[in-house]
């Protein structure tokens, strides 16, 4: 029978640890060594190319760093092909693997190998059998080397169950699942991203790479309700059959803090400090990437400057960009032609009057792409006359549907000879045979 930490002790630690996070954020020094670069990349292009003001621009230490969208849309890049040492957001990697070849309830036994490991570790023992599920926590909570050596022991033997070096099989499969992810830049040599003494080596990615993997982690419910976990505690059983449960050090100081919703740190002489990090507000995800920045705090307050310059150039937008009325007061879009007479059009307004976009204000000019469908025969208000499509930087960001604001009745017998009749003469003075659509509303401006 487990024989858990009191509840009231067990909170206090939690409540302890916490506060000393908020501490250490506080405290964080204002960093005299972030810059502004006007050559970083904004959508694709150098700050320079875009003309965008330096106090535009998130001021970061960081010597490689990225924002992408849930969707892979790419928003700041800094030498993002670059490929330098990761340290342990290498295990970003290990945690795909495990969740993509694993259930949660598998357990998993730690190896002498996995247990001695050494350096940042989740506290396992020799023996120590655990789940899945509770390896993950140890692998990205505290980042345990020991829980990524372990993790990949047991992959590698799924994988391939005649294999002599499991540890091997596995660490060939992230190379392969990296470059399925598109990774061009990566390369892993162990399943947690320790590169000197006996570990060194020529692993690297880049900060492009981290976003892809990053993006790709964050798809698994199991790896977000990890990182997304205020609860550093971790239960395993061990060898001599007793069950156990202790606390982590969390390193990812950041969580919950303005939208904040997980990350993966990384540190080692070489990689320097590095942390890769999920944000959401208001239903919009983004992952941040920084690689070696000049300290521990400093990788925190670059995190916080690169989410804050992106939400902070997020703004609303109205579709309806105009200033003219239809009859019954909405905004008028547009006059679409009804071409079965030779001078009479319709007013259009949007489906939605209210509708808005959300854009980035670096991203450039919004354009704006009108439709209009054949109007033929009697129109009613509300009927769909068209489309209207608003795009930024050559991405859809809204399209709304066009309606009518007014009835428009098609020609009787009478009128419809009549009409034959005018075309007649309009082609002999070459006139055009239907009155012109015209767009009134414009492309709203950033």
């Amino acid at each position: 029978m487990k024989s858990p930490i009191p509840l009231v002790k067990r909170s206090a630690q939690l409540a302890a640890g916490i506060v000393c996070a908020i501490a250490l954020v506080a405290s964080a020094p204002a960093v005299a060594d972030a810059q502004v670069l006007t050559t970083d990349n904004v959508c694709g292009k150098t700050a320079d190319a875009r003309g965008i003001a330096a106090k535009d621009l998130p001021d970061i230490d960081a010597t490689n760093a990225y924002v992408m969208s849930k969707d892979g849309t790419v928003y700041y890049a800094r030498n993002a092909d670059e490929q330098v040492k990761i340290a342990s957001i290498t295990k970003v990697m290990t945690a795909i693997l495990a969740v993509e070849n694993c259930k949660m309830d598998e357990k998993v036994t730690v190896s002498n190998a996995a247990a001695t490991v050494g350096n940042s570790t989740a506290g396992l023992l020799e023996g120590d059998e655990l789940t899945v599920e509770q390896a993950l926590r140890g692998l990205l909570i505290p980042s345990g080397n020991d829980a990524a050596v372990a993790l990949a022991e047991h992959v590698g033997k799924k994988l391939d169950s005649k294999t002599k070096d499991p540890v091997a099989t596995f660490v060939k499969a992230m190379n392969e699942r990296a470059k399925k992810l598109g990774c061009t830049g990566t390369l892993f040599e162990n399943p947690h991203g320790l590169d000197f003494d006996e570990w060194a080596g020529d692993m690297h990615s880049t900060a492009r790479d981290v976003a892809l993997m990053m993006q790709e982690a964050m798809k698994n419910d199991a790896i977000r309700q990890v990182m997304a976990s205020s609860d550093a505690w971790i239960e395993v059983t061990g060898a001599d059959g007793s069950d156990r449960s202790h606390s982590m050090d969390t390193h990812n100081v950041l969580l919950g803090q303005d939208g904040n919703i997980g990350g993966k740190t990384g540190t080692t002489d070489d990689a320097g400090y590095c942390f890769t990090a999920g944000y959401e507000r208001d239903s919009d995800e983004i992952y941040t990437v920084v690689l070696h920045s000049s300290s521990t705090d400093q990788r925190f307050a670059d995190t916080a400057a690169l989410a804050s310059w992106y939400y902070g150039h997020k703004t609303t937008i109205a579709v309806a960009n105009t200033k003219e009325k239809t009859v019954n007061g909405n905004p008028l879009m547009a006059r679409i032609s009804q071409i079965d007479w030779t001078d009479k059009t319709i007013d259009a307004t949007l489906a939605d009057p209210s509708a808005q976009a959300t854009v980035f204000s670096l991203a450039g000019k919004v354009t704006e792409k009108v439709t209009y469908d054949d109007l033929r025969g009697t129109v009613h208000v509300g009927d769909k006359v068209g489309s209207v499509t608003l795009k930024q930087n050559g991405v859809k960001i809204v399209s709304v549907d066009l309606v009518a604001d007014e009835e428009g009745s098609g020609p009787n017998p009478i009128e419809w000879l009549l009409v034959k009749l005018d075309r007649l003469a309009r082609r002999i003075d070459n006139r055009p045979l239907a009155a012109e659509s015209e767009t009134v509303a414009k492309a709203p401006a950033v």
